[in-house]
């Protein structure tokens, strides 16, 4: 099971897309809204009650001072991913900068700002999980997740050879 934290509610237009992978390999995960510094206790708490039911990977996402993966981090010895979101005066580089310093021994794996790093938090999540026997099957859907991206791209490259040559 993987757990995707949100710092805030306004969060989830970006962590919607990560729960969509997820889903897309039958991931089952949970979600919650829940914060570094408001509601540390409550982060605590779900943290706890998660891994005693099985938590596999925690995702936490936040933005501006982004503490969230990391205070994630400092509970449990599960592999955390950040996704620093956009927010304030810098745009996510404050998040994202929070989100990589951590102290030695307490790793977070930080993805990139936004819909991209919330995307690929679900696909790393993917691959630590195929290393699981229970998961295995998820090496060969990655594989073919890959292979269908690919002929995307041959299409989308084709759409736009026939566009020009038809202008």
């Amino acid at each position: 099971m993987v757990v995707v934290i949100m710092g805030s509610k306004s969060d989830w237009v970006i962590m919607k897309q990560c729960t969509k992978v997820l889903h897309q390999f039958g991931i089952p995960f949970e979600t919650y809204i829940s914060s570094a510094h408001r509601t540390p206790l409550r982060t605590k708490e779900i943290v706890l009650d998660t891994e005693h039911r099985g938590a596999n990977v925690f995702i936490g996402a936040a933005g501006m001072a982004a503490h969230l993966a990391g205070s994630i981090a400092a509970m449990t010895n599960k592999p955390v991913i950040a996704v620093p979101l956009a927010g304030g005066v810098l745009d996510g580089i404050d998040s994202l900068l929070s989100s990589v310093q951590m102290p030695n021994g307490i790793p977070v794996a930080t993805m990139a700002v936004g819909k991209a790093g919330a995307i690929n938090a679900a696909y790393f999540c993917v691959q630590i999980l195929s290393l699981q026997p229970k998961y295995s099957n998820l090496c060969l859907e990655l594989a073919k997740d890959r292979e269908k991206r690919a002929i995307q791209l041959e299409k989308d490259t084709q759409t736009i050879q026939d566009e020009l040559q038809s202008q």
